[in-house]
């Protein structure tokens, strides 16, 4: 949400009703700037979906022959829960083949970004992630694994604090290939996460 100064944003009315209809007074002096700082927030953290693949990777792709897994790990990411529109967050861990090209380093914590900054699940986060660099690189395969704890399992519901999920998506070589998913899997522990 550019050019917007966040006075003008209907969100903000949403808000102060939603804060009324939950007993709570909107002009009490505690919250009389809530609902244009919540409006501000989830225009951000719900950002993603105003982006687009060809955007994010902006042209950061390069012919290089290399063949030897690429590994991105420990990319932390925040993300809400299209469920009860609460956060979920962790870390999530990429790898891919490639096959004549790579991407620019940075733009896989771009891409991650751009998934996670919308109303999410988290296996559907982790299987874009792998189909977003599959669709750039045309790679001979990717691998992602995501863990996160869910504040809408810790918080209500179960009230469960110490669970976390894990998901994961395999593709091509990957999944194809189980000493090349033992690889990536085994260098993803090695960093210090127990998958």
């Amino acid at each position: 949400m550019t050019e917007r100064t966040f006075e003008d944003d209907p969100l903000k009315d949403q808000v102060r009703n939603m804060l009324a209809e939950l007993g709570e007074d909107p002009e009490r002096q505690g919250l009389l700037d809530t609902p244009k700082r919540v409006a501000k927030s989830m225009r951000f953290l719900l950002g993603g979906q105003d982006q687009n693949l060809t955007d994010v990777v902006n042209g950061a792709l390069f012919e290089e022959e290399v063949d030897e897994m690429v590994l991105v790990h420990d990319i932390e990411f925040y993300s809400m829960c299209e469920h009860h529109m609460l956060p979920f967050f962790g870390r999530i861990h990429v790898a891919y083949l490639p096959k004549g090209r790579i991407i620019g380093l940075s733009k896989i914590p771009r891409i991650v970004d751009m998934f996670a900054r919308r109303l999410q699940v988290q296996e559907r986060l982790t299987v874009q992630v792998a189909e977003a660099l599959q669709e750039v690189l045309e790679p001979k395969g990717v691998a992602v694994v995501s863990e996160a704890s869910h504040l809408c399992m810790m918080m209500r519901g179960v009230s469960k604090q110490a669970s976390r999920a894990t998901a994961s998506c395999m593709l091509g070589g990957f999944r194809k290939n189980a000493q090349t998913r033992n690889e990536f899997l085994s260098l993803v522990r090695a960093s210090g996460n127990k998958y």
